[in-house]
């Protein structure tokens, strides 16, 4: 290489330097004089340990507190059958009638018999007192009387088997038999339940059932229409099942449009304490699958990725991302940005 193609090389290779120089300069400078961020004006709270119950869960199923199976006493054809399935009655509201003539024939011979023995008690009673008749004939007639009475109250009773009355308020979920069918005692015509009050019935493992008392709060969820509640224990079984090892207990919830019976359910059982870090709910941030706080730190504003745990009672707990005593930002952090000066709501710390 001549001396003159080197020193033009030189030459090329010292401007491209210059420029590159140049240009970092140039980017530096617009870096530079990136805006500053005014002060925010925040709540803090500092996180905490505190003791919370870890919850496991168990399912159940939401049923009715009242259910009946309505079946017939007598024999006889069904000749009324007023009700189909969802119909809501009331309590005393006619569902079924059968029509059994021989009952009701056996019922007018017993009213006959009735009437017939206390006229000649009448008749005996007035006698005995004309010194015509004899206190044991009187007697006699009196027992009877006794006897017609049961008879005929015993025939009443069986007539009024023929007509089959709702127990109690609800709707019908079951319908077996239809008009014309014959019935015969035992038979189950419908079934009703009262859907105005529900439970959830549930198989507690054994080892939480002894944790478990007569009206305990147990929090409920229903997955299949998103609804979370508190119920009451009503009930606890007092031995466990020795195939599963599990005791049933069942709970009322408060009457909700969407309950239906047969709903799957889950139920939330205190297992133990724990001691966990937990700060209020207003402080965590949601940005699709993160869960981000803002820690204010020299009265700066510091993003947090954090990991969070169970909520309850308006805290949540977070598992990884935080120490004990830093500062969360609990009003305020929804338009900070990292590095944002703070000014820091007095008392709130």
């Amino acid at each position: 290489m001549t001396k003159t193609t080197k020193s033009s090389a030189e030459i090329i290779i010292f401007c491209l330097i210059f420029l590159l120089s140049a240009c970092g300069e140039q980017e530096h400078g617009k870096r530079g004089k990136a805006p500053s961020l005014s002060p925010a004006a925040v709540a803090v709270e500092k996180a905490r340990i505190e003791t919370a119950d870890s919850l496991i869960n168990v399912v159940g199923t939401v049923e009715a507190v009242q259910r009946a199976s309505i079946s017939a006493r007598i024999s006889g054809q069904i000749v009324e059958l007023p009700v189909l399935l969802g119909t809501e009655v009331k309590k005393g509201d006619m569902l079924v009638k059968i029509r059994a003539g021989e009952i009701s024939a056996r019922a007018l011979r017993a009213e006959a018999e009735l009437a017939g023995a206390r006229r000649n008690l009448e008749r005996e009673t007035k006698l005995q007192a004309e010194d015509a008749s004899t206190m044991e004939t009187v007697k006699s007639l009196r027992d009877a009387v006794r006897i017609a009475e049961a008879a005929y109250q015993e025939a009443r009773t069986m007539l009024d088997y023929t007509t089959v009355n709702a127990p109690f308020s609800g709707v019908i979920t079951g319908k077996m038999v239809d008009v014309g069918d014959l019935a015969f005692p035992g038979l189950e015509l419908l079934r009703m339940e009262n859907n105005k009050k529900l439970q959830v019935v549930t198989q507690v493992p054994e080892a939480q059932v002894a944790a478990v008392s007569i009206g305990d709060t147990i929090p409920v969820n229903i997955p299949a229409i998103g609804l979370s509640l508190t119920g009451q224990v009503t009930e606890v079984a007092p031995a466990a099942d020795p195939a599963t090892r599990t005791a049933a207990v069942k709970i009322v919830i408060p009457e909700n449009p969407a309950l239906r019976a047969g709903q799957f359910a889950r139920v939330f059982l205190a297992d133990s304490s724990a001691a966990t870090l937990m700060i209020p709910e207003t402080a965590v941030i949601s940005r699709g699958q993160m869960k981000l706080v803002f820690v204010a730190e020299n009265n700066h504003a510091r993003l947090r990725l954090v990991r969070t745990g169970v909520s309850r009672d308006g805290r949540v707990e977070i598992i990884a991302g935080l120490e004990p005593g830093e500062s969360v930002v609990t009003r305020g952090a929804a338009g900070l940005r990292d590095g944002q000066p703070l000014i820091v709501e007095p008392g709130t710390l």
